[in-house]
């Protein structure tokens, strides 16, 4: 499982990527934590807002730092 955290390096983006690690922890899940910081890139997934949260390239979330919780629901499906 490959997940990603989209934003340039702002705090918000920050607590998103902390709060998707402590999810992936929680579930003791064998997971990959990406951070993408080039606006083209974060662009190629449709995302016009930051923080975003991609889950095995599908964009899950956008636009506000999501809880551990939330994430879970997320990532399980």
């Amino acid at each position: 499982m490959i997940i990603k955290i989209l934003g340039t390096g702002c705090p918000n983006c920050k607590k998103l990527e902390a709060n998707a690690k402590k999810a992936v922890k929680k579930l003791n899940l064998n997971a990959t934590i990406e951070k993408v910081e080039d606006i083209q890139d974060i662009m190629a997934y449709g995302v016009m807002s930051t923080p975003a949260l991609v889950v095995d390239n599908q964009v899950k979330i956008m636009g506000k730092v999501a809880s551990p919780s939330e994430i879970e629901k997320h990532i399980i499906g």
